[in-house]
């Protein structure tokens, strides 16, 4: 099976984001319409105005099929955010999920961010393991009702540049 992480851009990438999340967490976590919803906000605004130096999105294709996707966009100047990311339940194991995080964590560096900035949920249990085997450090934790659910919100944070030395040689 041939892997292929391409830019988002053809036509149908931006609808099947949608509607593969709504589907997606629909089935495996029981999330209402409001997530999809979510998602299509994020797509929306992403497809009308991102910059595209500093933000970008990426599909993950196996054999010519879009099994995944993932969104980096500026949070502030600094801080690159990790959005949507996704691998359809049929293409896991491929490592896809982690071939999208790398790809938008080198996005970012190369835009010049210092930090990247994602928000999950707690049932999100091998997204998570992705993000905590790049490095990421969950930053804080909140429970909140959403799509349907209770869920426990968490912030997760990667720093993209090595802290300033403070050792001068002379």
């Amino acid at each position: 099976m041939e892997a292929v992480i391409r830019p988002v851009g053809q036509p149908g990438d931006l609808g099947w984001i949608v509607q593969a999340h709504g589907e997606t967490y629909a089935r495996e976590y029981g999330w209402n319409g409001n997530f999809e919803t979510m998602v299509a906000r994020i797509v929306a605004d992403f497809a009308e105005s991102h910059d595209a130096a500093r933000e970008a999105g990426w599909i993950a294709e196996l054999d010519g099929r879009r099994v995944g996707c993932v969104f980096c966009v500026a949070a502030d100047e600094t801080t690159a955010q990790l959005r949507i990311l996704l691998v359809d339940p049929a293409a896991r194991g491929h490592r896809l999920g982690g071939q999208l995080v790398d790809t938008c964590i080198s996005f970012a560096r190369d835009a010049g961010y210092e930090r990247m900035r994602l928000w999950t949920n707690h049932p999100l249990e091998a997204a998570r393991h992705i993000y905590l085997a790049r490095g990421f450090t969950l930053v804080s934790e909140e429970p909140h009702e959403s799509f349907g659910v209770q869920l426990r919100g968490q912030v997760y944070e990667l720093r993209l540049v090595e802290a300033k030395s403070t050792h001068h040689s002379y």
